[in-house]
């Protein structure tokens, strides 16, 4: 797993940043012998993410074995140790400290970045179990903010804000929607039947505020459901099903001009560049493959 992500263990319990830090772990033998912390309590948020090993979380005097899944968040003041049973195996965490300064700034934009927070100072619940299509798209965004750190790229700053910005959000939004689960379910709701109605009229004009229109919610809103569920956006999966669709079509021996405009592509030009982009050759270049392989079967 993206060995050069990694950070070197090191025992500090203290922020060298005002706002956040986030860490890599997967400790040598001798690494994890030193990782055996003694209790400890922070003036910042700490999130700890589990991946491996065979250890459990001491909390204010209360022993918790953890699993791959589990996700604990510390808040300020609260002491703390993570005891290793055994140091044979490896121990892999992501370790993500957030600070008073910076929660208190995102709480001042939105509170839903610190739903969590301010749920476990209140209610001295601190681990939550996450299954793992879950837990793997937490970890997909850690990476993406761990990436963006060890990057030197144009934006660097803005993406950082952006990144950590939207892994606290996520992590709020799970939580919020694991405990709500009518909004979870009216979420999938709206998101299956965008996907039966693009279905089935591939051949007229989809584009966002029409689709608005027609589900009775705001464009942005669609939008953020698809990226949620499919990682891409409205455009780009319409354009994927359109293609799916002329592909079929045209092994069908429809005629190529005529699939475009049936299958809701406006111009040739545009639906040309699509397919090539897609299938890595033009219409007619499949067009014959398909021919030329359905005529060596057919001998």
């Amino acid at each position: 797993m993206r060995k050069n992500l990694q950070t070197a263990f090191s025992p500090r319990q203290y922020m060298l940043s005002q706002d956040f830090e986030i860490y890599y772990y997967n400790d040598s033998h001798q690494d994890r012998l030193r990782s055996q912390v003694k209790e400890h309590a922070h003036d910042y948020y700490e999130f700890y993410f589990f991946l491996e090993g065979n250890v459990s979380l001491r909390i204010d005097g209360i022993e918790y074995p953890l699993k791959a899944g589990h996700m604990v968040l510390i808040p300020p003041g609260v002491s703390h140790q993570a005891v290793i049973h055994d140091t044979q195996i490896p121990y892999r965490r992501f370790v993500f400290w957030v600070s008073v300064s910076f929660y208190t700034k995102l709480s001042g934009e939105s509170g839903d970045y610190v739903y969590l927070m301010r749920k476990a100072e209140k209610e001295g619940r601190y681990i939550s179990c996450h299954d793992p299509i879950s837990f793997n798209a937490m970890q997909s965004k850690i990476f993406r903010l761990i990436e963006e750190i060890h990057s030197e790229r144009f934006g660097k700053t803005a993406q950082l804000s952006l990144c950590v910005q939207d892994l606290l959000l996520h992590l709020n939004r799970t939580a919020y929607e694991k405990e709500h689960p009518n909004t979870a379910d009216k979420e999938q709701g709206l998101y299956r039947h965008l996907l039966q109605y693009i279905e089935t009229h591939l051949d007229e004009d989809l584009t966002l505020d029409s689709l608005a229109r027609q589900f009775y919610v705001s464009k942005y809103h669609i939008a953020h459901v698809f990226k949620e569920n499919l990682g891409l956006s409205v455009h780009r999966y319409i354009t994927k099903k359109r293609l799916a669709m002329c592909r079929d079509a045209i092994s069908g021996h429809q005629e190529i001009g005529e699939a475009c405009l049936l299958c809701g592509f406006k111009d040739y030009s545009s639906f040309f560049r699509s397919f090539k982009k897609e299938y890595g050759m033009s219409p007619r270049e499949y067009k014959a493959r398909f021919l030329s392989e359905t005529l060596q079967t057919d001998l």
